[in-house]
């Protein structure tokens, strides 16, 4: 690696409130040079350079890090990662943060990742995939009950039906099956119903060493209360305070199994490995492992992370991690998420958004951009159906949680819409879940 005092030219690719995040985070560090994003949001491009290029193509990502003295590439999203851009980076020379196309496939197929997880004896669900809809069907009647059903493949977020009962499941099948999701529901996984509260935990790792990251519990249903669909994420908190020490082992034990497995199946992972768990009564089991850093448990991991986020790659990629080189903020952090009228189903775009400074301005909040865009006049507007995260950082759970609505509050656009209920549960403690 080069001499640790040498400034590194840095390409980062996405759009989202968790690349604004990781933005923000590498440019903190002193290494930092010229830093490039594809494609940016309005937050970002105001503080970095727009790569003209597609984040999808490898060949694209490639040439434009070669022609410009890139030193580090950091792919934000899934889409690059299974396409194989950390690849086509690697093969050039250049440092890459993620995961090549084969390790890639833990989060772009569910069945691979399952046949994974079976071969490294870690607890998770009881499953069965289909290719045909009717064997399906005869499957989840069987059942009798709540399941999951997965579009295997990458679904932009979507693909995942919780299904209470029979009818919603097979709903979810023939959505799956009627090409929804394009070739991503070619192949279906049905899942037996776990209980308990959810919690992700994001690790770092060279291949061989495993770095666990800070706790963060999502919420991803639309509607107060965990009703309505799915989303991407309508707020987070991190840590998670009802996690035990025992349990907070078991998970990084698992990971630490799936990477080894996965190195013995002659795949070297190196990247951000996020592990969805179930704290269940038996022990954290897994839902789904996804390759690259969450939206939104980026943009409040980030902010208590204490590093030089640019060595911290350098050596994922180097096959070099050392776990000291991370040290955490004893404080919390609590984001929620300003969505467009309609998320996740059909918004308006083009929507002026006023307040981001004001709200910027109280102590221990940053607000990150997420789906929004500058118009033609250097407006801020919306061009999403998560527009915002706002991050409260605080010395408590409950001062975080305020801070965040306080600053949410500064902030307008015509349609604003937002859970008033993100970390309220956690703050009533284990048996919230048990009601």
């Amino acid at each position: 690696m080069a001499s640790t005092d040498t400034k590194v030219d840095i390409l980062l690719l996405g759009a989202g409130g968790r690349e604004h995040a990781l933005l923000m985070k590498l440019a903190e560090s002193p290494r930092a040079g010229r830093i490039w994003v594809a494609p940016g949001n309005g937050g970002m491009l105001a503080m970095a350079d727009l790569a003209d290029i597609d984040q999808d193509s490898p060949a694209d990502v490639a040439a434009f890090a070669r022609d410009n003295g890139i030193g580090l590439v950091v792919i934000g999203p899934e889409a690059p990662l299974v396409a194989g851009v950390a690849d086509a980076v690697k093969a050039a020379g250049i440092a890459a943060f993620g995961p090549c196309a084969s390790a890639a496939r833990m989060e772009g197929s569910k069945l691979f990742a399952k046949q994974v997880m079976e071969r490294a004896g870690v607890p998770t669900a009881r499953f069965r995939s289909f290719t045909e809809e009717a064997p399906a069907a005869d499957y989840v009647r069987e059942l009798a009950g709540p399941c999951v059903v997965k579009a295997d493949g990458l679904a932009a977020g979507k693909g995942v039906i919780v299904a209470k009962d029979t009818d919603e499941a097979l709903a979810g099948l023939a959505e799956c099956f009627s090409g929804e999701f394009g070739d991503a529901g070619s192949t279906v996984v049905v899942e037996e119903m776990l209980t308990g509260p959810e919690c992700s935990l994001l690790a770092l790792t060279d291949g061989h060493t495993l770095v666990p990251l800070a706790t963060a519990q999502d919420h991803k249903r639309a509607l107060e209360g965990d009703r309505g669909p799915n989303t991407g994420g309508m707020g987070v908190y991190s840590p998670v305070p009802i996690v035990t020490d025992d349990e907070l082992a078991t998970m990084t034990s698992i990971e630490e199994k799936v990477v080894a497995q996965l190195a013995a199946d002659g795949i070297d992972y190196r990247g951000c490995l996020y592990g969805g768990f179930m704290l269940t009564p038996d022990g954290p089991k897994v839902l789904e492992f996804n390759a690259r850093f969450g939206d939104p448990e980026t943009q409040v991991i980030l902010p208590r992370m204490q590093c030089d986020l640019v060595d911290v790659f350098l050596s994922v990629d180097a096959g070099t991690l050392d776990p000291t080189s991370i040290t955490w903020a004893d404080d919390w952090a609590v984001s929620v998420v300003l969505t467009s009228a309609g998320y996740p189903g059909h918004y308006d775009r083009g929507l002026r958004i006023t307040g981001v400074d004001r709200a910027s301005a109280l102590p221990g909040v940053t607000v990150y951009h997420a789906g929004d865009a500058l118009d033609e006049d250097g407006e801020l507007v919306t061009a999403g159906g998560r527009v915002l995260d706002v991050t409260a950082v605080a010395g408590t759970f409950e001062e975080a949680r305020d801070r965040a609505y306080e600053a949410c509050d500064l902030i307008e656009f015509d349609g604003k819409t937002l859970r008033r209920d993100i970390g309220l549960r956690a703050l009533k403690g284990r048996g919230a879940w048990e009601a």
